[in-house]
């Protein structure tokens, strides 16, 4: 049962732009919070943008460049990713942090981002 699929990844060159979206069951969306992940090459899994309550968190490293947005009915999660660098270039997944189940987090499959120089 695929509960969160993203979409949009690819190849652009370092100044360019992409955007990212992920549908999502409305159960999750609703009542998860929802965010964006990403794990580059030989590193580890860590937070890109994420909802939380009524705010937004955003990584350093990304901030000014990354804006994180949702739309309901239908639920789709976004991430508008402007001024790409090479540092970018990582496995983008789209995640369901739901304090009420265990595991607490839901993943998508991922999604390939390349930025090339």
């Amino acid at each position: 049962q695929v509960q969160l699929m993203e979409r949009g990844g690819g190849s652009v060159q370092a100044g360019g732009s992409l955007k990212l979206s992920c549908s999502a069951a409305g159960g999750i969306f609703l009542t998860c919070e929802m965010g964006w992940y990403r794990q580059g090459p030989g590193k580890q899994r860590d937070l890109v943008a994420r909802y939380n309550g009524q705010s937004i968190e955003y990584a350093d490293s990304v901030k000014g460049r990354f804006t994180i947005s949702r739309n309901y009915d239908p639920n789709i999660l976004y991430l508008q990713m402007n001024n790409l660098r090479t540092e970018d270039t990582a496995v983008y997944y789209c995640a369901a942090e739901c304090s009420f189940r265990t595991p607490r987090y839901i993943w998508g499959q991922g999604t390939q981002v390349t930025v090339s120089s």
